[in-house]
């Protein structure tokens, strides 16, 4: 399993609405600043997300993106299921039920098994507050005299 640049790049513009949540409707141009990633880029991700209850968008001149929930309620987990698709590490665990025909016999289906959950596990146990929570202890640990 390799995470896509859209993957990267839509979990790094979500941070940012969680970072300015306070701050209202914010612009992709401010955000593709902020990320330096290209806005051209941005516009092809926030579709993905428009289709769902991620974000509220607002047109105008104050218009811009807003999470439509806290970001405790968001987990890495689901925002990479979105813009990757599966994030199984072989394609037969892509379908549930499994439909290879060796999955009766396969010894190494019990280890990719394994490693999916595991994968699942960890990314559906991060938010986007915790990754925040996390960068802020990191910048308070980080002074100088």
């Amino acid at each position: 399993m390799k995470i896509s640049t859209k993957g990267r790049y839509a979990l790094r513009m979500l941070l940012d609405l969680a970072e300015h949540q306070n701050d209202g409707f914010i612009a992709l141009k401010d955000i593709a600043k902020r990320q330096d990633i290209s806005k051209k880029y941005l516009e092809q991700i926030v579709p993905i997300f428009n289709r769902t209850d991620f974000l509220k968008a607002n047109r105008g001149f104050q218009g811009g993106y807003q999470l439509s929930r806290t970001p405790d309620k968001y987990t890495v987990g689901e925002i990479l299921r979105l813009t990757e698709g599966s994030l199984a590490p072989v394609a037969c665990l892509e379908q549930d039920p499994i439909e290879c025909e060796r999955s009766g016999e396969c010894a190494t289906l019990p280890v990719w098994q394994g490693l999916n959950r595991i994968i699942n596990e960890y990314l559906d146990g991060i938010t986007l507050q915790d990754i925040l929570d996390q960068e802020k202890e990191r910048y308070v640990n980080d002074y100088m005299i």
